[in-house]
């Protein structure tokens, strides 16, 4: 099945640009699972999931909810989940307040708080989807140096600094407990691209030779150096227990 139009289209631009780790660049897709998951419990709500390549990495988690705007995108999440058990496919809507019956312990939001004009109010609501103590994981576009006709045409309000994403966080009365960019090189040659008024349309050919040679030497960067700048920023925030949500 093609990729589905609609809102999951118009949201990430993915079927020319691919930027948010689509079937061209399964390493970096990998990369961002191996960031993500050591944050994440046994139960696992992945918001704006697309077609589900992220969320299909995870295998053993006790409840996986898969979730989309486009009720297309979730159709094929539907067909692409039917042999396990453990995932639902639903039709999720932040903007309308969604949030679901059953908490879990983890939300991931991949390349979605961007698209929110009130982030803070967005945190707020998808902290009702996670049972007290839980995480809520978010990897963002970072560096409003970056900011170029990429994210104006699916509808970035912003581009995201470590400290910008705490704000949100603090200003929704959550936690954070880390916020830091990632992917250097990824952030270079976006920022070079936006320079040079290409970053709307990357070329295939590109988005491969990333893939192959840029992703493994981003994974020996980011173990072996501090990284002060990158293509994107990683949170990891906290919803309060319940000893903290009754404390006056």
């Amino acid at each position: 099945m093609s990729a589905p139009e609609g809102a999951f289209a118009r949201a990430t631009g993915r079927a020319a640009e691919r930027e948010d780790g689509g079937p061209d660049k399964p390493r970096y897709r990998r990369y961002q699972y191996d960031l993500i998951a050591p944050h994440c419990g046994r139960s696992v709500l992945e918001v704006g999931a697309g077609l589900g390549e992220f969320a299909s990495q995870f295998t053993g988690l006790d409840r996986l909810v898969v979730t989309d705007v486009d009720p297309d995108a979730v159709e094929v999440m539907r067909a692409r989940f039917a042999g396990r058990p453990e995932v639902e496919a639903a039709q999720f809507d932040l903007a309308s307040g969604s949030c679901l019956e059953r908490p879990v312990e983890t939300a991931i939001a991949i390349n979605v708080l961007e698209h929110f004009e009130d982030d803070a109010a967005v945190l707020t609501l998808l902290a009702r989807s996670v049972t007290p103590g839980g995480t809520i994981v978010l990897w963002v576009p970072a560096y409003q140096s970056l900011y170029g006709e990429f994210d104006r045409k699916v509808g970035h309000f912003r581009r995201y600094t470590p400290a910008t994403l705490r704000d949100a966080a603090v200003r929704a009365g959550l936690g954070v407990e880390l916020a830091r960019p990632v992917n250097l090189l990824g952030g270079l040659a976006w920022w070079a691209a936006v320079r040079m008024g290409k970053a709307g349309s990357p070329k295939a050919g590109a988005v491969g030779l990333y893939d192959r040679v840029i992703v493994p030497v981003t994974r020996v960067l980011d173990r072996v150096l501090p990284i002060p700048f990158g293509q994107s920023v990683l949170g990891v925030i906290r919803v309060p227990g319940h000893a903290e949500r009754s404390q006056p």
